[in-house]
C-alpha cells in the first residue's frame, strides 16, 4: 500500500519534470526516500541532463593553488587547516606562487582554482597580491579565487564593504568565484560544523554582490556528515532562490564529506549510491543552474563516470596539486592528463568537450597544446 502511494507520488514528479515544471520541497524529500529506486531517480535526472546538454560532457585543464593552510578557524570537517606553529603549516612565497603559475601555463591550463586558509598574520594585501602577481605574469589564465569565507575575512581586514572588496580583487585580476564555504546552510547543522565561520547570510551576500558586479560563480553543498535529507533540500532551495534573482551561478558541485583526519572521523564516508542519488536529486531540483559537476577527485573516477548518466554534465579538470580532499583521505590521483579525462568521458558514451571557466569552447593549437584560443559559449541543447 505504502509502496503504491510512493510510486504514485513519484509518477507525479516525473510528470512535472517532463512538463518542465518546478519541483517542490516535498518532491525533493521524496526523491531522497530510499524506497524510491535510485535507478528511477537517475533516469529522470538523466533525461533533464540530456535535454540541456545532449550527449556532451565538459572538462577543463586546470590547476589548484592553496597558498596557505594556516587558518584561524577550526572547522570540524576540515583536515586541511593547520596552526601557525604546526610542522604541517605552510605559507607560500611570491616565488612559489609564480612557479605554480608558470607550471600551469606550461601545461596549457586555462584556470587556476585558488582557495586557502585565513592566515591571521597575513594582511589583505598578501591575498590580493597573489591575484595581481599571477594575472600580470599569466594574463590568459582565468583566476577563480576566494570563497565567501575568505571574502568575509577580507571585509574584516579592510573594513570595506563586500562589494568594495570584490571590485578591488576584480581590478587585480579576479575572474570568478569558486563555490566553496557553503557546506550546509541550515544553522542547526552549520553550528555543529563551523559555528564561527561565515554563516549562510554572509555566503549569499558575497555571491549576490559578485553577480551584481558581473562576476560569475559556482555553488556547492557538503553532504554525508551530520545533516539529513531535509537540510540538503533546504540548501538546494536557497541556492535556487538566489539563482532566480541573479542568474550568476554556473555550476553546482555536490561535495561528499571525507572523514579521515577530521574531528568527525567516526562518520562513515557516503557510499557511491548516496553520491549518485545526490547528484541526481540536485539536477532535478536546481532547474535554473545550467551545469552539475561530478568532481572526480571527490567521487572517485569510476563513480564520476557513472554520474554522467545520473544528471552530471561536467567531470571537472586535470586538477593538479589538490590538497584539501587528499588531506581528508582521498585516494584518487592528484592529477589526470587531459587525454585521460577525455578517454574517461568517451568510455561512458559521452562526447568530451573542453571548456574554460566561463563555459566557452577552448580550441587548442595541434602543434603546441599550451597555445589555445577561446571560442563561443557552449550552447544548451534546449536553446
Amino acid at each position: 500500500m505504502i509502496a503504491n502511494i510512493l510510486q504514485q507520488q513519484f509518477a507525479a514528479i516525473r510528470h512535472k519534470v517532463e512538463q518542465g515544471e518546478r519541483l517542490s520541497r516535498d518532491d525533493g524529500m521524496l526523491l531522497y526516500d530510499p524506497a524510491i529506486p535510485l535507478q528511477e531517480v537517475g533516469e529522470l535526472a538523466n533525461s533533464v541532463r540530456e535535454r540541456l546538454h545532449g550527449n556532451v560532457a565538459y572538462y577543463n585543464i586546470n590547476t589548484h593553488l592553496n597558498p596557505t593552510n594556516v587558518c584561524i578557524y577550526r572547522c570540524r570537517f576540515c583536515a586541511f587547516r593547520s596552526d601557525l606553529r604546526d610542522p604541517k603549516g605552510y605559507t607560500m612565497s611570491t616565488e612559489q606562487v609564480l612557479a605554480r603559475g608558470a607550471e600551469a601555463y606550461e601545461n596549457g591550463c586555462t584556470e587556476m582554482h585558488i582557495v586557502g586558509g585565513l592566515h591571521h598574520k597575513m594582511p589583505y594585501s598578501w591575498y590580493r597580491g597573489i591575484i595581481e602577481t599571477l594575472h600580470q605574469a599569466f594574463p590568459t589564465i582565468h583566476l577563480k579565487a576566494w570563497t565567501p569565507v575568505e571574502i568575509g575575512w577580507f571585509e574584516f581586514l579592510t573594513k570595506w564593504s563586500v562589494s568594495e572588496v570584490l571590485a578591488d580583487l576584480r581590478e587585480a585580476g579576479l575572474g570568478s568565484l569558486p563555490g566553496g564555504g557553503a557546506e550546509i546552510f541550515h544553522a542547526e547543522v552549520r553550528d555543529q560544523l563551523c559555528e564561527h565561520k561565515a554563516d549562510a547570510h554572509k555566503w549569499f551576500e558575497v555571491h549576490r554582490a559578485a553577480h551584481q558586479l558581473g562576476l560569475r560563480s559556482n555553488c556547492t553543498m557538503l553532504y554525508g556528515h551530520v545533516e539529513q535529507a531535509f537540510h540538503r533540500i533546504d540548501h538546494l532551495l536557497r541556492l535556487r532562490e538566489l539563482q532566480d534573482e541573479t542568474g550568476g551561478f554556473q555550476t553546482f558541485i555536490p561535495l561528499a564529506f571525507h572523514p579521515d583526519n577530521t574531528e568527525l572521523a567516526d562518520i562513515k564516508k557516503p557510499s557511491a549510491l548516496a553520491d549518485l542519488r545526490t547528484i541526481a536529486v540536485t539536477r532535478l531540483m536546481l532547474d535554473n543552474v545550467p551545469h552539475i559537476k561530478a568532481y572526480w577527485i571527490m567521487l572517485g573516477v569510476e563513480t564520476a563516470q557513472v554520474a554522467l548518466h545520473y544528471g552530471a554534465d561536467d567531470i571537472d579538470g586535470t586538477v593538479r596539486h589538490e590538497l584539501i580532499y587528499h588531506d581528508a583521505g582521498a585516494t584518487t590521483p592528484e592529477l589526470l592528463s587531459s587525454q585521460r579525462i577525455a578517454e574517461l568521458i568517451e568510455e561512458t558514451g559521452r562526447q568530451p568537450v573542453e571548456r574554460d571557466t566561463l563555459y566557452r569552447h577552448i580550441h587548442r593549437d595541434p602543434s603546441d597544446p599550451k597555445l589555445w584560443t577561446v571560442g563561443a559559449p557552449v550552447a544548451l541543447a534546449s536553446d
